[in-house]
């Protein structure tokens, strides 16, 4: 659509108003989207994940391998490559130049989340079921897992020994639910089923800092863009955004880090609990997925209120998305399993063409006169066009477009697939038996109207009763 003939108020908001679309192909319990914005990763409760053009709303690439539901998805920065974590105990990161699996990692416990390390798509942090975090590296054939620490950095011990031992028990029952590299990738930050947020620098693996934020499980964790800020999601209904230190120092003492809540955001009427959080691409505003409930919530943080509540398909969704770029929320609904999108439907502002430009309702015919548009001469305009003939038109070279995000020189765009089936929806299949489902035929449900039509007549004149003659 052409900018000018946006209302620039529109283009001026910075978060989606309604719904504008779904995405299907098969069930979705998951989706991210990638760095520059323009792919949508789905993984589905039957292992598959599907790559979707956003612009198309068209499946561009479909990954196979996994037997399970995916649990979480993580793209490499230049958005080449994906790490698929699932309930089948193993992580595959695939080469989405072809397809193909780079490298595939099998724990002994089930897969909570994993995530790419920012810079290095061939290291990743895992969180395992009743199990120590592993941060793992696969730059050589045999993968190489390092134990990660859960229990957290305690500053002050009891002076009674009999304490300190119970405390040293608790410690030990804690488990990491959830763990995400920082913007430098030089720690991770982590969630234990006890409520606290640890800092473990990735070199010496070791925590560096601790401190309990909540006193239920931490959900999920969040990073906005920048990674300055996080989004905590925890079991006690209240959602936490905190400022993160500069970790990167040079002179970063450990002892002198100090993290607290910025913001909580929680439904203090309904007390509704929180099935996934996300940041905005400006990491202004926070939004929510509900749980048994079918609303999404946005809060902006400047001042911490409500500013939203999206409406859409009643049903409960799960994992919630923000596009990195745009205005545009995509969630994923646990009954359908179907992608739903939020978005802006701008208003066209076609005053913009001319000061006196004017709507009519219907068509007036206008009679032009003879020279109203003669500009220059119809010698000049024809020299012209026989000049334009001679010139090399370059057709190779694609121009960046107004208000899209510039790509970079080495950025990685991955080939379509062109070969692909159809999105495999509930439309597509049809049950003939108990149990048994097929696929629908390209031609089944067509009537021709001729055909209808001669359908109708027959029926109609075998229904009628026959007209009896009357003599005169």
């Amino acid at each position: 659509m052409n900018l000018s003939l946006v209302d620039p108020f529109v283009l001026a908001q910075d978060y989606p108003e309604s719904t504008t679309g779904s995405l299907r192909s098969g069930h979705a319990t998951c989706v991210r989207f990638n760095r520059k914005g323009d792919l949508l990763a789905a993984g589905r409760v039957d292992g598959t994940v599907v790559i979707f053009d956003v612009e198309t709303n068209g499946v561009a690439r479909k990954l196979k391998d996994h037997t399970r539901q995916v649990q979480s998805l993580s793209w490499s920065r230049d958005g080449r490559y994906l790490l698929t974590s699932c309930q089948d105990w193993k992580c595959n990161i695939w080469d989405l130049q072809d397809g193909s699996i780079l490298r595939t990692v099998r724990f002994e416990a089930p897969v909570y989340i994993a995530e790419l390390h920012p810079w290095n798509h061939l290291k990743f942090v895992v969180s395992l079921f009743e199990d120590q975090p592993l941060l793992v590296d696969v730059s050589e054939p045999e993968a190489v897992r390092l134990n990660l620490p859960s229990a957290p950095k305690r500053t002050k011990y009891d002076e009674d020994e009999a304490s300190r031992n119970r405390q040293n028990a608790q410690d030990a029952k804690q488990t990491t639910t959830v763990a995400i590299f920082t913007a430098s990738g030089d720690h991770v930050l982590s969630g234990t089923n006890k409520g606290w947020l640890n800092i473990i620098e990735v070199a010496t693996r070791t925590t560096i800092y601790s401190t309990k934020i909540c006193t239920g499980v931490v959900i999920y964790l969040r990073l906005t863009s920048s990674g300055r800020d996080v989004v905590v999601n925890a079991q006690d209904r209240i959602i936490r955004t905190i400022q993160l230190p500069n970790l990167s120092a040079a002179d970063l003492d450990p002892d002198t880090i100090d993290i607290e809540v910025e913001h909580k955001f929680q439904d203090v009427v309904n007390r509704l609990s929180w099935n996934h959080v996300a940041f905005s691409s400006t990491g202004e505003y926070v939004t929510a997925s509900t749980y048994n409930n079918h609303d999404i919530y946005i809060w902006e943080r400047n001042h911490g209120s409500l500013v939203k509540i999206l409406e859409g398909p009643k049903e409960e969704h799960g994992v919630v998305e923000w596009h990195p770029h745009r205005p545009l929320i995509a969630a994923c609904g646990l009954e359908t399993g179907r992608i739903h999108v939020w978005s802006i439907v701008p208003q066209q502002r076609w005053s913009a063409l001319a000061p006196d430009f004017a709507e009519v309702e219907e068509n007036v015919e206008y009679i032009e006169r003879e020279d109203e548009f003669d500009i220059h001469p119809q010698e000049e305009i024809h020299k012209r066009r026989l000049d334009l003939e001679d010139e090399d038109i370059d057709v190779l070279t694609i121009e960046p477009v107004k208000g899209e995000m510039v790509e970079e020189e080495n950025a990685f765009r991955m080939p379509v697939q062109l070969d692909l089936n159809d999105s495999e929806s509930e439309e597509e299949f049809i049950a003939v038996g108990r149990g048994e489902m097929r696929r629908k035929s390209p031609m089944e449900g067509r009537d021709y109207m001729l055909d209808s039509e001669v359908m109708g007549s027959t029926d109609e004149f075998s229904k009628k009763p026959k007209a009896r003659s009357r003599k005169r």
